[in-house]
């Protein structure tokens, strides 16, 4: 058997005051592919409305709603035309303050994303940018450069852009601008006290519609070096890997003056919050990002990139909790995202990355911290294996074909019946495909089954919001058979995971939660449990 708890409590008063991020429980829902409220085929504001009591039921915290805002769509509404809107292929701004008032009343905090970065080329200043002209104003809102070479005919440096090509295109006037993404995407210069001046406002038209916080896409990458010099010769690692030493186009210390702006407003808000995607290597770099007057949360990635090894696994754990000892914030984990191949693939597919993909769900939640959930997680998606046609992402076309994209991670979630679209529309296609075989994977078919991946979520959840074995922010490693890896919190929650080929032990102890059958004593291979000594 699994053991679960009956009911699942919700918590009345750990995450409800100042500083409720700090073991907060987020979902991200990628708008495209959640739910579909009126048959187009494409998530959107209304299907997530509708879906609302079942994030609550689940037991999540919090929300965290990729971009919903007005897009020409090249980057899937990272590429933003207007920040401070609603892209009519989502829904308008009434029905985002519906959605938002309805989330709060079910006890649901909202997060949004915030492109700071870059904007869409369609963008009204970009546009202006165009006509205006080299040495215009409007130019000096974005990097615009002129070339290299006798006529200037060269990219004024040698950067690639992370969906591959380079990282420059020349304008019909002879000069360059720079998109460290697409071309669609231009990068703006926040030197500019004007751009800094217009993030600051688009920030307060949404905490002033009630808000709660922010997701800040590429937050190590809003600051250029003076002069914009070359990289050190490197293949380009994409969006997907680390941006390590000698890559000039990410985490540059004046990264840091923009996020003290974020942070200023934040202030002014009570209990507001925001998290950055932060994708540096070096625990030390990570944790100026959480300074005191910087960002209250950075997604650590190591848990996400690590192999499914006890030594891996510990590592990441090792260094992500390195990485915030010292700075005011707690660590922040992460197993998938709509970036990133799905967990339960990465771990192998089928019923061995199934079967992993839950013992990790225990140990994600079994950190101290906040943990960050990627729609679908709960039901144990993988990834799936898309025909070329159907291919959507940039990285796919920038590429040539060279690199799939991202287009398996992002499948829309499947919700009832037998056959596609799976209650996700009540059309008959989806935006990207969904595949046969996936009856058994819906949310309804799981809620009505006790051993099902949803309902260990659930029990999970529901444990980690009421039970007083998760509280303190500590963490001490305990000794464990070999291939496991063994930890108290200071609540007294013991997590065990085993990762070797064999059956251990059950530990002395009252069995909170498994994560497959220990009936016998016995801890399975690719099994994780929650005891109390």
């Amino acid at each position: 058997m699994t053991a679960e708890p009956t009911t699942a409590a919700r918590p009345s008063t750990r995450r409800s005051g100042p500083g409720w991020w700090r073991d907060a429980v987020f979902y991200q829902v990628y708008i495209r592919s959640f739910a579909d409220g009126n048959g187009d085929g494409v998530g959107d504001l209304a299907g997530l409305r509708a879906r609302l009591p079942y994030l609550r039921d689940l037991g999540v915290d919090a929300l965290w709603i990729t971009p919903f805002y007005p897009s020409p769509m090249a980057d899937h509404g990272y590429d933003v035309a207007d920040p401070r809107d609603v892209e009519p292929l989502f829904g308008n701004l009434p029905e985002f303050d519906a959605l938002l008032a309805e989330a709060h009343d079910l006890g649901l905090r909202v997060t949004i994303d915030l492109v700071p970065n870059h904007t869409s080329h369609q963008h009204e200043w970009f546009r202006a940018a165009l006509a205006a002209g080299p040495g215009s104003p409007e130019r000096a809102r974005y990097l615009f450069r002129d070339g290299r070479g006798p006529d200037g005919s060269e990219p004024p440096n040698n950067w690639p852009s992370v969906f591959g090509g380079p990282a420059w295109t020349r304008v019909p006037d002879g000069q360059w601008y720079l998109h460290i993404f697409a071309p669609e995407q231009p990068d703006l210069d926040f030197t500019d006290p004007e751009v800094v001046a217009d993030l600051e406002a688009t920030m307060r038209f949404w905490l002033d519609r009630g808000v709660d916080g922010f997701r800040i896409d590429v937050a190590h990458g809003m600051a250029k070096p003076a002069g914009l010099p070359d990289m050190l010769p490197m293949e380009d690692t994409g969006l997907l890997d680390d941006h390590g030493p000698g890559d000039e186009r990410f985490d540059q210390d004046g990264v840091h003056d923009v996020h003290r702006r974020i942070r200023a407003v934040l202030d002014e808000y009570p209990d507001r919050m925001a998290v950055g995607e932060v994708w540096v290597s070096d625990d030390d770099r990570l944790a100026l990002y959480l300074r005191p007057d910087e960002l209250q949360l950075a997604f650590n990635f190591k848990l996400l990139t690590a192999e499914w090894t006890p030594a891996a696994l510990r590592d990441a754990i090792v260094h992500s909790l390195a990485a915030v000892d010292g700075t005011p914030a707690p660590a922040c984990w992460v197993l998938s995202n709509h970036d990133r191949p799905r967990h339960v693939t990465r771990y192998g597919g089928g019923e061995l990355g199934t079967r992993r993909a839950r013992a990790a769900a225990l140990l994600q939640l079994a950190l101290p911290g906040a943990a960050y959930l990627y729609n679908g997680d709960e039901l144990g998606m993988p990834d799936v294996d898309l025909p070329d046609e159907a291919l959507q992402d940039p990285i796919w076309f920038r590429s040539g074909g060279a690199e799939r994209g991202r287009d398996a991670c992002r499948i829309p979630v499947p919700w009832s019946g037998s056959e596609p679209p799976y209650g996700f529309t009540t059309g008959t296609g989806t935006w990207l495909p969904m595949p046969e075989g996936w009856a058994e994977l819906t949310a309804e078919a799981q809620e009505s089954r006790p051993g099902s991946i949803q309902s260990l979520y659930r029990a999970a959840l529901a444990l980690r919001a009421s039970s007083p074995a998760f509280e303190g922010e500590g963490l001490a490693w305990l000794p464990s058979p070999d291939g496991c890896l063994a930890f108290r919190r200071d609540g007294g929650l013991v997590c065990l995971v085993n990762l070797s080929g064999a059956a251990v032990p059950v530990p002395e102890g009252t069995v909170l939660l498994a994560s497959g059958d220990v009936s016998g004593g016995q801890l399975p291979p690719d099994t994780a449990l929650w005891l109390v000594a």
